[in-house]
C-alpha cells in the first residue's frame, strides 16, 4: 500500500493535450534515490526519508522489496512481510474493501483473538487488536467510514471487556506489579 495520497491524473491534467510529465532522463526516480543512498551506507530509515522527501513507509517498503532491509513495520507494511510468529494467521487475509469483507475480516480476527485467550497468549491477543487497529486506520484514512465502523465497533467492545474484568495480582505475571515485566 503506498502512502503517498492518490493525486487524480495529475500528470495528465497538468499538461497541454497529448503531452505526459515525464522524469528527467539525467534524474534518479525516489526509489533509486532510496536504494542508492541506502547502499551507500545510510541505513537510518529516517535520514532517507528527509533527504529524499518520501515517508518513512515508503522508505521502508522500497528497501524490503528490495531485500535490503527486514524488520521496518508501520501502517502502511504489506501483511505478507511477517512482524513476529502471530502474522501468518492474518497474512493475505483481511480486507476493507466493503463492509462485507470488513467483517468476514473482523471474524477471522475475533476467532483467532477468542483462540488466543483461551490458551492464555497474551502477545497473541494483542497481535489481533494491533491488527483491527491498523484495519481500522487503514479504512478511516482512505475514507471508508462504514468499514472502519466495524473495526471500531469490534475494538471498543474488547476494551469494555478489558474494562469491566478485574484487575488481579497475579504472581506468575513476572515484574513487579507496577512494572512491565
Amino acid at each position: 500500500m503506498s502512502s503517498k495520497p492518490k493525486r487524480a491524473k495529475e500528470s495528465g491534467q497538468a499538461k497541454g493535450k497529448g503531452e505526459t510529465r515525464k522524469r528527467s532522463a539525467n534524474r534518479p526516480s525516489k526509489k533509486d534515490q532510496i536504494i542508492s543512498l541506502f547502499l551507500s551506507g545510510m541505513g537510518e530509515i529516517e535520514d532517507i526519508a528527509v533527504i529524499t522527501g518520501a515517508r518513512p513507509s515508503y522508505v521502508g517498503s522500497v528497501l524490503q522489496e528490495a531485500g535490503l532491509h527486514s524488520g521496518y513495520f508501520d501502517l502502511y507494511t504489506s501483511t505478507a512481510h511477517p512482524q513476529n510468529i502471530y502474522s501468518k494467521f492474518f497474512a493475505g487475509k483481511l480486507g476493507f474493501k466493503d463492509e462485507e469483507t470488513a467483517h468476514e475480516s473482523i471474524e477471522l480476527i475475533d476467532k483467532l483473538y477468542r483462540q488466543f485467550e483461551y490458551a492464555g497468549d497474551r502477545a497473541g491477543q494483542h497481535h489481533a487488536l494491533a491488527m483491527a487497529l491498523t484495519m481500522f486506520d487503514r479504512a478511516r484514512w482512505t475514507n471508508k467510514g462504514r468499514e472502519a465502523e466495524v473495526f471500531l465497533h469490534w475494538l471498543m467492545s474488547r476494551l469494555n471487556e478489558a474494562a469491566l474484568e478485574p484487575y488481579e495480582e497475579d504472581e506468575d505475571a513476572g515484574g513487579e506489579p507496577e512494572t512491565i515485566p
